[in-house]
């Protein structure tokens, strides 16, 4: 008997004009203990039905046609009524963004303690205690005072933790876990994936699994579905998939996966999804106002970070002693050269994004300097700082939370340009134009609005918004974790090129270790606030000296390894 059956299932988004078919004729089923994987480009539908299921699909979305099962009984078209007494207790959900799905107004122990309240009937008290012990067994450190904060004060792989143990809490028969393990590091996520296979195993929940991650998938799924367009082109046993793939879209989405074992010039493209536009005219950047910027002044040690220390006050007193602080940097110091590539990696929390901000003046340090070109920024105060801002640029992890929704691309990529003044107001409007050119998008599309764009063109927007001020240090902070592969490789190999064309220098922080590896020069490890190895790339892939290195190393999701342990 199976846990849950799909049949010929078909949605629908219905518009002004036409009707989108989002998904046509899908049909799979998942046994009790079992781990289906759902692969596939952004917008292939995984995430749709993944939505039909628990009857969440968004406004205008709707059920066409088809048949869900769970336990053999209906659930397609359920009211709100029904599905709650489903949603949580039988299927519980992994959401991919953690941001989103918590709510910054109430604690993580009130969100949890919420659910299993309602859930199992737990008291308030109870609840409480089983909250504590979810967070740990995510791997939440000193969950009993962590459980009192709110959202905000986790970061972005700790709330999908939260998220996590959300989902788990009722106990469920059904886990639709959509991107589990997009924010987390291999650490964690080796973690959180034992502990799905375990509930699999001890307990019998079967799990969809979405992911983008086919070492994830090699790993962990029992069986793989590829979806490309809204409909399946090739299911089958993880062996049989990932070794010998048969639909020529499997065959590309396996082959763009970026190696671990070697260094390559360009990451291959998966062809016929959001292509880059050939035809679109490119800029010749020596001769284009982008790259009429001088830099041959600028020191070979562009950046300099010295024992800079950030402490996040998380209980204030009146008395000194009282007061607790998270220790987010402790004592970092590393250099990075000019028009070099350097690679931050650790787990969630280890201070990666906090030194990043700290970098680009968004957090000021307690103690340490940051020194660009000479002059130590820490030292200046907002208005002195304010023109060497144009020079360090930022791209953040998530697409759709760093572009303002209410604005046009154009006002987004021109309004740097405007602030810092380092264009005539008359030549705006076509450098914002050859920017997203540039970025394979086309000038055409600045009028529209970012939620008019996929996931993928998103962030080449980002991208153009951070080239507008004509930076020397490119500051990316996770710029891929929330895109398939495919769209990964046109990311990275658009940021290869513009490194080349412009000089630029980059700090790149992820941690997709062999995404590192392809991208930086030079790799620095952080545990717990601290740089606890620094050293060129292939040193660090080979020869680890610290035992925390060889750990991640160890743990990182590898294809070739999983497709010859199959």
């Amino acid at each position: 008997m199976s846990l849950l059956c799909i049949k010929d299932l078909n949605i629908d988004f219905p518009m002004r004009h036409n009707t989108f078919h989002a998904v046509r004729n899908v049909s799979m089923h998942i046994s009790p203990g079992e781990i289906v994987g759902v692969v596939g480009e952004s917008g292939a539908g995984k995430s749709t039905v993944g939505n039909a299921i628990i009857n969440l699909l968004s406004v205008p979305g709707r059920i066409a046609s088809g048949d869900i099962c769970l336990h053999d009984t209906p659930i397609a078209g359920l009211d709100d009524t029904h599905m709650r007494s489903i949603r949580g207790r039988k299927i519980g959900l992994i959401s991919q963004d953690p941001m989103t799905s918590l709510n910054p107004l109430f604690t993580v122990g009130d969100q949890l303690g919420e659910t299993m309240i309602q859930g199992l009937g737990l008291s308030k008290q109870d609840a409480q205690l089983r909250a504590v012990e979810l967070l740990e067994q995510v791997g939440i450190t000193d969950a009993k005072n962590r459980i009192n904060q709110y959202p905000h004060q986790f970061s972005g792989g700790m709330r999908q933790r939260v998220v996590i143990a959300i989902a788990l809490c009722c106990n469920p028969d059904l886990i639709i876990a959509d991107e589990p393990t997009t924010a987390l590091d291999v650490s964690v996520q080796d973690k959180i994936l034992d502990i799905i296979k375990n509930l699999c195993k001890d307990r019998k929940i079967g799990v969809l699994l979405i992911t983008h991650d086919m070492g994830v998938i090699a790993n962990t799924a029992d069986r793989v579905v590829v979806m490309y367009n809204g409909e399946i082109v090739e299911q089958g046993t993880a062996k049989h998939i990932l070794n010998t793939p048969a639909h020529p879209y499997t065959k590309a989405l396996i082959s763009a996966v970026p190696p671990s074992q070697k260094k390559i010039d360009r990451f291959p493209l998966v062809q016929h999804i959001e292509s880059e536009d050939d035809s679109l005219p490119s800029i010749d950047i020596k001769n284009h106002w982008l790259g009429r910027k001088n830099i041959d002044g600028i020191s070979d040690d562009i950046l300099q970070i010295d024992n800079v220390s950030l402490f996040f006050k998380v209980k204030d007193s009146f008395f000194a002693k009282n007061r607790q602080y998270v220790k987010a940097n402790q004592d970092v110091s590393f250099d990075i050269k000019k028009g070099k590539s350097f690679g931050l990696v650790g787990e969630s929390g280890s201070g990666k994004s906090t030194i990043a901000r700290v970098i680009a003046g968004l957090y000021a340090p307690q103690q340490g300097r940051v020194v660009y070109d000479g002059t130590d920024l820490t030292a200046l105060g907002e208005n002195d700082r304010r023109p060497y801002r144009q020079h360090i640029q930022m791209i953040f992890q998530n697409p759709y939370s760093s572009l303002n929704a209410k604005k046009t691309i154009y006002d987004i990529i021109a309004e740097p340009i405007l602030f810092h003044k380092i264009a005539e107001k008359h030549m705006v409007a076509q450098i914002v134009k050859d920017l997203l050119n540039h970025v394979k998008l086309g000038g055409d599309c600045a009028s529209k609005y970012p939620h008019e764009f996929s996931g993928g063109q998103r962030q080449r927007i980002s991208i153009a918004r951070a080239l507008a001020t004509r930076p020397n240090i490119l500051i990316c902070d996770e710029p891929t974790s929330a895109l398939d592969v495919s769209v990964q490789a046109q990311i990275l190999n658009l940021l290869k090129d513009l490194q080349d064309e412009m000089n630029l220098t980059l700090l790149f922080i992820t941690h997709d270790l062999p995404v590192v590896r392809q991208m930086c020069d030079h790799i620095a490890v952080m545990q717990h606030g601290k740089i606890i190895e620094s050293a060129d790339t292939d040193s660090l892939f080979e020869n680890p000296t610290h035992p925390y290195t060889t750990e991640l190393l160890e743990l990182m999701p590898s294809l070739d390894k999983a497709k010859a342990t199959l």
